[in-house]
C-alpha cells in the first residue's frame, strides 16, 4: 500500500512539474498592438510597418521573413527599442517600452534584450572574452562573475579555446558565435537576430543555428530572427511573413 502511495505521489509531483513547465513555455513576453512606422520620402509617406498586432511567448524560435523593404528590420528594431513607432504599443513583460525616456530605454534594453547583428559589431581592440564581458561590466556586475559567465558562454558556443583572441583573428562564423555569447551575457528575456547568417558559409551557418537551437530548447531562451536565409527558416518553429509592413502569414510548425 505504501509503495502504491509513493508511486502516486511521484506521479502527482511529476505532473505538477510538467504543468509548470508548459505554463513557463507559454508565458507571453512580447505584446505588439496596432504598430505603425511611417517615414516621409520626398514628402510622400512610406508605411514601413502598417498596423501589426502580434504576440511572442517565452521559448519561441521564430523567423520573420519577407522581401527586401517589407519592414522586417524596422519591425525588429522597434521590438528592440532601437527605433520608436509612429503609432501603437510594444509591451515587454508588461512594460511599454516606447513610453520610456531615452535613458530608461537604454537601461531596459541592456537588462532585457540581446542583439545579434549581421555585421557582428564586436569591439576590435577587445578579446573574445572581453567582448562578452563588456555588457556585464556596463551592468556593474562583479569581475569574478563576469569572467566566469563569459568563459562559460564561450565554451557553450564552442570557443573555449579562443578566449583571448581578438576579432580579426577569428573567422566570420567564430565572430558571430562570440556575438551570440555576448547577447546571452546579460541574461536577456529574448534575443533579436537581424540576418545573423548573411555573411556566413554553410558550415558556419549550420554550427551557429545548432548552437542557437540548443540554447533555445535546453534553456528556454527566446530567439526572433529577421532573415532571408532558408536555412534559418527551416530551423524555425514559427514563421511570420511580413510584406508591405503587414503580417501576411503566421505559421507555427
Amino acid at each position: 500500500m505504501l509503495l502504491v502511495q509513493t508511486k502516486i505521489s511521484k506521479i502527482t509531483i511529476y505532473n505538477k512539474f510538467l504543468i509548470q513547465k508548459i505554463k513557463y513555455k507559454q508565458m507571453k513576453i512580447i505584446e505588439i498592438k496596432e504598430l505603425h512606422k511611417t517615414y516621409e520620402n520626398a514628402g510622400i509617406p512610406v508605411h514601413a510597418v502598417n498596423g501589426i498586432d502580434l504576440d511572442f511567448n517565452q521559448g519561441e524560435f521564430a523567423a520573420i521573413v519577407g522581401p527586401s523593404g517589407s519592414g522586417k528590420t524596422t519591425f525588429l528594431n522597434m521590438i528592440g527599442g532601437l527605433d520608436s513607432p509612429t503609432k501603437g504599443n510594444i509591451l515587454i513583460n508588461g512594460v511599454e517600452i516606447n513610453s520610456l525616456s531615452d535613458r530608461k530605454r537604454i537601461d531596459f534594453r541592456m537588462k532585457n534584450i540581446g542583439f545579434v547583428f549581421q555585421a557582428y559589431n564586436l569591439i576590435p581592440v577587445l578579446t573574445a572574452k572581453e567582448n562578452v564581458e563588456f555588457i556585464m561590466e556596463l551592468q556593474k556586475r562583479p569581475k569574478k562573475e563576469r569572467e566566469q559567465r563569459a568563459i562559460s558562454l564561450l565554451e557553450a558556443v564552442g570557443l573555449g579555446n579562443k578566449l583571448n583572441e581578438r576579432p580579426k583573428r577569428l573567422s566570420g562564423g567564430q565572430q558571430q558565435r562570440v556575438a551570440v555569447a555576448r547577447a546571452l551575457a546579460s541574461k536577456p528575456k529574448f534575443i533579436l537576430a537581424d540576418e545573423p547568417t548573411a555573411n556566413l558559409d554553410s558550415t558556419s551557418t549550420k554550427n551557429l543555428l545548432n548552437i542557437m537551437e540548443k540554447l533555445n530548447r535546453e534553456e528556454n531562451i527566446t530567439f526572433i530572427f529577421s532573415t532571408h536565409d532558408q536555412r534559418v527558416v527551416d530551423k524555425a518553429r514559427r514563421i511570420i511573413t511580413i510584406d508591405d509592413g503587414k503580417i501576411k502569414n503566421d505559421i507555427k510548425k
